[in-house]
């Protein structure tokens, strides 16, 4: 059985083997942290440059934490979200990745043999479009009435799991966690093609308004071009 969890065709909802509520006490504090979270992101040192059809953007905060964007030149679509953090000795970590497609470990030292193999195990990544957020696991081959994809309330997170109990995880939304906002059943939804699992959840209205406030305020960012050399900082 395939157990994984993090921390980060016609579509349906599922709702077996979740229990909690937990909501209320996210609803009142929603309002006040999406402002939080938007105002940290102002006042963040950030960088711009416009590279091979994205802007790509770094945020550097006031502990010392980073984080990392890209988004389509054209479209606006973010394509990439990841976050570093320095160690308590204050080496600087590894990327995380948020959003985007997963780093394979290792991959440029192992053997073509082993990355064939691995191949067939199921990849996890988020890859949000403008409405929704949306996460797709590839190389999950079994029929779609088989999977069951619920909220969670009591722990905040999603839980996917198989009838078959060949597959099971779950993962939270930090944009829901970092502006405060609770998770609603409704917003909910999944498809299955291809051997993948797509499971989509609508974007809430606060958090349409907070991206579209950010767009407003990156724009105010000096954008460096790959040719320029070194972005400089806002």
């Amino acid at each position: 059985m395939l157990r994984t969890s993090s921390g980060s065709a016609g579509s349906d909802r599922r709702r077996n083997g979740c229990h909690g509520s937990g909501r209320g006490a996210w609803l009142g504090a929603g309002k006040m942290a999406v402002t939080g979270w938007l105002e940290s992101l102002r006042t963040a040192e950030k960088t711009a440059l416009l590279q091979d059809g994205r802007r790509k953007v770094h945020y550097l905060f006031p502990d010392g934490k980073e984080m990392a964007e890209e988004y389509d030149e054209k479209s606006g679509e973010l394509l990439v979200r990841k976050w570093r953090v320095k160690s308590v000795l204050g080496a600087l970590g590894q990327w995380q990745i948020e959003v985007g497609e997963p780093a394979l470990p290792g991959a440029g030292s192992l053997g073509p043999e082993f990355i064939k193999e691995n191949n067939a195990n199921p990849i996890f990544m988020r890859k949000d479009t403008k409405m929704n957020f949306q996460w797709r696991i590839r190389n999950l081959p079994y029929p779609k009435d088989v999977y069951s994809v619920c909220v969670d309330h009591k722990e905040r997170c999603i839980v996917v799991r198989t009838t078959n109990k060949k597959y099971y995880k779950k993962f939270s939304i930090p944009d829901l966690d970092r502006h405060q906002l609770p998770l609603d059943e409704s917003s909910l939804s999944f498809a299955h093609a291809n051997c993948t699992l797509i499971i989509s959840y609508q974007k809430p209205k606060e958090i349409l308004v907070a991206e579209a406030e950010l767009q407003k305020e990156l724009k105010k960012v000096k954008t460096a071009h790959s040719s320029d050399g070194d972005c400089k900082t806002q």
